[in-house]
């Protein structure tokens, strides 16, 4: 009975996600209050209070359910990764543009996170976990630049943590214009040939 009661539990609260995301793609996130969420789950908001706090947490929670994954993958280095980091930056990066090309819901919550969010009142909080998040992912990437210089793979003239931040922009920019304007352009197709291009300006022959 207990193992039942807290599965039905993990399915209510992946009812409220589900239903977060949707509301909070149609209407923002600033617009949507977590009575509008419940009626959309067929819930009560005790239900939803009962599973996150405010929607400041519900909100973090419905982003962590999509870039958690994707930080998993990222971070883990094996072997192989260490003798050719500038690879599995390549590889990290494609991941990522082709699970925001190809997946629809990835593609929504970033969505959400690009477009449809003021970081004020209630999600004021939110800013300092995004701004957390951001250095994560910039720091997991300085990791393997420094990796690629300590193995004589990059230029030695290049700013390791420049070339990082320079990286992050590129891909950062590539994701807010095309989440903007699908149509503008192919982002899987455009991501690798600018990323490749970024890489190649970094790396000294045969690194890639």
């Amino acid at each position: 009975m207990a193992r039942k009661t807290k599965e039905d539990a993990l399915a209510t609260r992946e009812l409220i996600l589900d239903a977060a995301e949707r509301v909070f793609h149609q209407r923002g996130v600033s617009r949507t209050s977590l009575q509008e969420i419940a009626k959309d789950a067929g819930l009560t908001r005790g239900a939803i209070y009962w599973h996150f706090e405010n929607k400041g947490e519900l909100f973090h929670a419905m982003m962590e359910r999509v870039t958690l994954p994707m930080m998993a993958r990222m971070t883990e280095i094996t072997p192989a990764d260490e003798e050719r980091p500038l690879d599995k930056i390549r590889r990290n990066t494609m991941a990522a543009l082709q699970q925001i090309a190809h997946n629809p819901q990835v593609r929504r919550v970033f969505e959400i996170a690009t477009q449809k969010v003021e970081y004020v009142d209630e999600l004021l909080s939110m800013r300092e976990r995004h701004i957390a998040g951001r250095n994560d992912c910039i720091d997991d990437m300085h990791r393997l630049m420094q990796l690629a210089c300590d193995k004589g793979h990059m230029r030695r003239e290049m700013d390791v943590r420049h070339a990082t931040l320079g990286l992050f922009a590129l891909i950062g920019g590539l994701k807010y214009n095309w989440l903007l304007d699908p149509q503008a352009f192919d982002l899987e197709q455009v991501g690798m040939a600018t990323l490749d291009a970024y890489l190649a300006g970094l790396a000294v022959p045969g690194a890639l």
